[in-house]
């Protein structure tokens, strides 16, 4: 079985939000919601992350970034924005996806999530790394 077919296989029976696979073992699993699991990740796994297949129940540009970052070689989404998708696709990730949606909300549904609205104007995997993790560390 492929790795991205094991990750989103594992997403969907565990009722996982994230999952990390490659060459068939599985690096990372999460049932948390948010972006800081991904942050997680690629801290605690950095360069393994290299050609590694993703499953993430929601991926919007925030932590599609995350994955160019991390030079993921698939991606799995249950829930898409448009512009996740475009990022994506323009840095040739392989990607699949459920549901496309125009923006990804906070967690009310009441507005564009706060870490979508951080990377509106930013292109830059490193930089929206950076402050991904500046407002985490705030954040605890």
């Amino acid at each position: 079985m492929k790795d991205l077919e094991i990750a989103k296989k594992r997403l969907k029976e565990n009722a996982l939000s994230l999952c990390i696979v490659k060459k068939g073992k599985i690096l990372f699993e999460s049932d948390s919601e948010g972006i800081g699991d991904l942050v997680q990740a690629i801290d605690e796994l950095g360069y393994t992350l290299n050609k590694a297949s993703v499953a993430d129940s929601i991926v919007g540009k925030a932590a599609a970034l995350l994955c160019i970052y991390s030079k993921f070689g698939s991606v799995f989404a249950v829930t898409i924005s448009e512009e996740a998708l475009k990022v994506l696709k323009m840095n040739n990730v392989f990607t699949e996806f459920e549901n496309l949606v125009p923006n990804i909300l906070n967690k009310n549904k009441t507005d564009i999530c706060p870490f979508e609205k951080m990377v509106l104007n930013c292109n830059d995997a490193e930089q929206a790394l950076g402050m991904f993790k500046s407002f985490l560390r705030r954040k605890t």
